[in-house]
């Protein structure tokens, strides 16, 4: 989050080579995730957003890196596999363990708890109408725009809004834990790296090219 660097903007990480930070927010991780440890941050908030959904989470929208995340906690915890919604054809494939499909190849009309991890404004409508009646929507998206939905459908099923935000040090501890039994893997999420001072076009990348699931910029060869 940019709030504990004042002036500097600092949204999507990996501004500088070194970085100072109290101690409290630190934490020590095993060698052996090696570059996969960039993932905690996100594993935890995608940790976060299923505590933050009532039940179990039977569908997940957007299989970008986030909703990757929360699909394999899902499972690793020993829920049902959730399905997962994409619309990019080249984000289609990558799953483990669980389903990925187009929603409009989906018929189903009573998901008991959905998660959005997309983004996307136009699926919030589109979510709200797959829910059985008092199931539950979190947003755990990142929107540039204002939030709205039609009220008329959410009203009859009355529809429970959550909203997931920064993550709590219990959600790093709890998928520590996971990734140290075996549980969870992070491999095969890093689909990108490129050297820091490449990082106006890694930028442009991570943000438009479908393909890249997860962007690292690499500054072991760039110097102070």
């Amino acid at each position: 989050g940019a709030r504990c660097f004042k002036n500097v903007s600092s949204l999507f990480g990996a501004n500088a080579s070194r970085l100072v930070v109290d101690g409290k927010r630190a934490v020590t991780l095993p060698e052996s995730l090696g570059e996969e440890a960039v993932l905690l941050a996100l594993a935890a908030t995608a940790e976060h957003a299923l505590n933050r959904t009532p039940g179990n989470v039977d569908l997940i929208i957007g299989h970008g890196v986030l909703g990757r995340l929360m699909a394999r906690i899902a499972v690793a915890k020993g829920a049902l596999p959730p399905v997962v919604w994409e619309v990019s054809e080249s984000r289609l494939q990558g799953a483990s363990g669980y389903e990925v499909i187009n929603a409009a190849n989906d018929p189903r009309k009573d998901y008991d708890a959905i998660i959005d991890a997309s983004g996307d404004l136009d699926a919030i409508d589109e979510a709200i109408s797959r829910l059985r009646p008092n199931g539950s929507l979190t947003l755990a998206g990142f929107y540039r725009d204002r939030v709205s939905f039609s009220f008329p459908q959410a009203f009859m099923r009355e529809v429970s809004l959550n909203i997931a935000a920064e993550f709590k040090p219990e959600d790093v501890s709890a998928v520590l834990t996971l990734v140290a039994s075996g549980r969870l893997s992070l491999s095969e999420l890093i689909s990108h790296r490129t050297a820091a001072d490449e990082a106006a076009a890694a930028y442009h990348t991570a943000f438009n090219d479908p393909e890249c699931i997860k962007m690292i910029l690499d500054w072991s060869t760039t110097h102070d």
